[in-house]
């Protein structure tokens, strides 16, 4: 399996890498960081990009600026795509089908191929225009799942409420887990 991890500009870029860290070995990820997901990422983090993934043979990182890269075909297989944490703007772009990055070009190409999408917006209060986005899109066939927590798993620790969002993000993608206990 091959699945795109897009981490945009809003708040919980550690979300975005810490649904890197469960994912399966043998599950091949490419990852693309919008400038302003660097930016947050050494703001609430203090971690720079260079210092992520260097001994992941299965995990691929392109410049957001590269917009020929592999997974901008619809010619190379990527089964599914998450963009995780979604800003505001990524979202509207993505609703109203402007491609001006890998991110927003790389979704239009999984839209288009009808493949497994996964967005997860992080803002609150949501504005109108950010639900009628989230309604377009969904309406689209794309699952739209922001980090809502859900408090039937006893979570304990920020690190349980964390391994409880990606569980249900990899359910969504069909994506084998253990992540958090579930429902009886």
């Amino acid at each position: 399996m091959r699945i795109t991890v897009a981490i945009s500009g809003a708040s919980g870029t550690n979300l975005g890498l810490n649904f890197i860290k469960y994912l399966p070995k043998e599950i091949e990820v490419f990852v693309v960081f919008s400038k302003s997901a660097k930016r947050a990422l050494k703001l609430e983090n203090n971690i720079s990009i260079n210092e992520l993934f260097k001994e992941n043979e299965n995990i691929t990182v392109f410049k957001d600026s590269n917009i020929g890269a592999s997974i901008a075909s619809g010619s190379f297989r990527v089964d599914k795509m998450i963009i995780l944490p979604c800003s505001m703007n990524t979202l509207a772009k993505c609703a109203v089908g402007i491609s001006d990055s890998l991110i927003t070009r790389a979704f239009t190409v999984m839209l288009k191929e009808k493949r497994d999408i996964v967005i997860a917006p992080r803002e609150m209060p949501l504005s109108t225009i950010a639900l009628k986005n989230m309604l377009t899109l969904s309406k689209l066939g794309v699952t739209i799942a922001p980090p809502i927590l859900g408090y039937y798993s006893s979570q304990q620790s920020l690190e349980d409420m964390e391994k409880f969002l990606i569980g249900k993000w990899f359910d969504l993608l069909k994506i084998e887990n253990n992540l958090y206990k579930r429902w009886k």
